[in-house]
């Protein structure tokens, strides 16, 4: 990430942002169970809030640096794995519910991305939920990513990718043009 990307997601503005507003949002009508996944916590805006929600939460982040500040931060209510969304270091069909939360931006490729969806799938207890939300390619976002690993998942592309993954029931919706949020359960 660049500085200001850098500056904005580990900002207390940020984190109240997240809890306040777009973690309700995304997570509407969603039963996370109680073992959930994060993919991609980066600073951890979601982790307090999704601590709160369910018993037991599990987060997997790519950046070990990041990964050992969350692990040291959050200590026994979140087991923070250091790895790779898109090959995850867990057992397959553990969790009741799989969540990332605008970092799909920041898989390198659509195929990448795919492999991460593979892996959400994977680790799913059947019946579980995959869902979350991110933004979508728009000048403001570009700007704010200049420098940065930035690979948006087209809005009108995503449900054909969740269902190629094996999802069913799969919901996406877009607001304002600027964040799309998306559910999807594996079978």
């Amino acid at each position: 990430m660049n500085w200001l990307h850098r500056k904005i997601c580990g900002s207390a503005r940020w984190a109240r942002k997240v809890e306040r507003d777009m973690l309700p949002w995304a997570l509407d009508g969603v039963d996370l169970g109680d073992r959930v996944l994060e993919i991609g916590p980066g600073y951890g805006a979601t982790l307090r809030p999704l601590a709160a929600r369910a018993p037991k939460l599990t987060a997997v982040e790519l950046d070990p640096t990041l990964a050992a500040r969350l692990s040291a931060e959050h200590g026994d209510r979140v087991r923070v794995v250091q790895g790779d969304g898109a090959d995850l270091p867990l057992d397959g069909a553990r969790f009741d519910a799989v969540v990332c939360f605008t970092m799909l931006h920041h898989v390198p490729t659509p195929a990448r991305q795919d492999a991460l969806f593979a892996e959400a799938l994977r680790v799913l207890r059947p019946g579980g939920t995959f869902a979350g939300a991110d933004g979508v390619d728009r000048w403001p976002f570009r700007l704010l990513h200049l420098g940065d690993t930035y690979q948006p998942v087209p809005p009108e592309t995503l449900p054909a990718r969740l269902r190629a993954a094996g999802f069913v029931d799969v919901t996406t919706s877009v607001v304002e043009g600027r964040v799309q949020r998306f559910r999807a359960r594996r079978p």
